[in-house]
């Protein structure tokens, strides 16, 4: 059985508890950039409510993360040439 984790963060003035493989720095540091991400889109569209602030946070950061996969492929390819 693996060794799971327990870590309670803040997020957007919520508390959660996650449970997982990772140590709790890791934890806090991806609900820091969940927090901030929700906050930024939040000071920018005022008019959804949490639930669609939450969704709209989740697109943004898949969107930075498939930039993110694809710029890495972009660089491994480099690398082989």
């Amino acid at each position: 059985m693996s060794n799971q984790n327990r870590t309670t963060v803040h997020i957007f003035g919520q508390q959660y508890t996650i449970i997982g493989e990772e140590g709790a720095g890791h934890v806090n540091k991806v609900a820091d950039l969940v927090d901030q991400k929700m906050r930024e889109i939040r000071h920018q569209t005022n008019n959804l409510d949490t639930k669609q602030l939450a969704v709209l946070t989740a697109v943004n950061i898949t969107n930075d993360y498939l930039k993110l996969v694809e710029r890495v492929k972009q660089l491994e390819g480099k690398k082989e040439e």
